[in-house]
């Protein structure tokens, strides 16, 4: 490839990088949140004090909160999934579609695995069913992940998640790599998620009506 080649391939990249930077990016940080949702804040927010990257993602959801907590609680790679495209975040095999007994019990401490490995996820930091539960990265305190449940009344709930992360404290290189690869790829995941609780906590919650 001649240096025009290269130069121009060179202009494209710098072209959509400043596209996801300056239009996506600001967008998707806080798809579904409220600027009172943005600003307010949440248990976990210290843990690290300037991210570089902040998302506050949130949904309602027509259910109570200790109907959508038994969906939360669960979640992770090997657990009840992610909700989300599992040919990508769980190798291929299907998120639960039920609550499963044996995940419904997290202590401080507990990992939540967000792929294969024996280390590879987020320890509970903090929990308090029905309300929140906050994971941390805690070697280095570079990313801590929130969940909120905040009730709108009888029957409504809004699901917030909000993830922190400071790519300067694990390197420029990893800085690069966060910045291009990974945050594209979390928003349709992250939104997927999202929507996956929303249908099973909805869908459970009528049956419990019903019934």
């Amino acid at each position: 490839m001649g240096l025009m080649a290269w130069s121009g391939v060179g202009v494209g990249l710098a072209g959509l990088i400043a596209v996801y930077v300056g239009v996506f990016r600001p967008r998707q940080l806080r798809w579904g949140a409220t600027d009172e949702e943005v600003a307010r804040e949440m248990p976990g927010d210290e843990i690290v004090p300037r991210p570089v990257f902040n998302a506050t993602r949130a949904v309602t959801v027509n259910a109570r909160p200790e109907e959508i907590w038994p969906w939360l609680v669960q979640i992770g790679f090997g657990r009840a999934g992610w909700y989300s495209y599992d040919i990508l975040d769980n190798l291929g095999r299907h998120s639960s579609e039920q609550i499963l007994p044996e995940y419904q019990h997290l202590e401080p401490g507990d990992l939540i695995p967000l792929g294969p490995g024996a280390e590879s996820g987020l320890y509970v930091k903090d929990i308090r069913p029905n309300e929140t539960m906050v994971w941390w990265e805690r070697k280095r305190h570079a990313t801590s992940w929130v969940w909120g449940l905040y009730p709108i009344d009888g029957e409504r709930t809004r699901l917030i998640t909000r993830v922190r992360n400071d790519y300067y404290r694990t390197g420029l290189s990893n800085f690069i790599f966060g910045l291009l690869l990974i945050e594209p790829a979390d928003f349709p995941l992250m939104r997927k998620c999202m929507l996956g609780i929303k249908r099973r906590a909805e869908e459970s919650a009528s049956r419990a009506h019903v019934g």
